[in-house]
């Protein structure tokens, strides 16, 4: 796929339908019971009011969006002193997976990361994704508390 043919841009409150839409194609591609996916799949869909506590960018392609990422906008701080960009998602259409439309929306978290002046990135990931994250340069975080740490947390240094 050629890069050039896909337009990064902003999301829009009233994109959240077609967010939603790519975000249940990524989803239904995840190796889980069927039956597990249809009832997660609503936790992670976007709402309008998710606008004002998220930064959500959309990767479009024939004016099609394909790709979401979304981060907190506000940095949060973790293991007492780093401050953290909190990846919120990546999810790209199924048909349009392993293309490098997930690392490039990687990418712009990274640099919204730095541009906050943080740390680093951290992502609670799905296990399927696992791989990605760490195609992407992430380290994969001890559990130090099985009650509080998810158990496939990455982070990407930055400083």
């Amino acid at each position: 796929m050629n890069a050039k043919t896909v337009k990064i841009r902003p999301a829009r409150e009233w994109d959240h339908l077609l967010i939603n839409h790519v975000i249940e194609q990524a989803v239904m591609t995840w190796d889980l019971p069927e039956r597990v996916k249809q009832l997660s799949l609503s936790s992670y869909y976007y709402h309008e009011h998710d606008f004002e506590h998220f930064q959500i960018i959309v990767a479009e392609m024939d004016g099609e969006i394909i790709g979401v990422v979304a981060w907190e906008r506000t940095p949060i701080t973790i293991q007492g002193s780093r401050r953290a960009l909190l990846l919120h998602g990546i999810f790209v259409a199924a048909l349009k997976q392993k293309k490098s439309i997930g690392t490039q929306l990687f990418r712009l978290a990274v640099e919204a990361a730095k541009t906050a002046g943080c740390d680093g990135l951290l992502v609670r990931a799905q296990k399927d994704a696992e791989g990605f994250f760490y195609r992407m340069g992430m380290k994969k975080l001890d559990v130090e508390d099985e009650r509080k740490d998810y158990a496939h947390r990455f982070w990407k240094p930055l400083k």
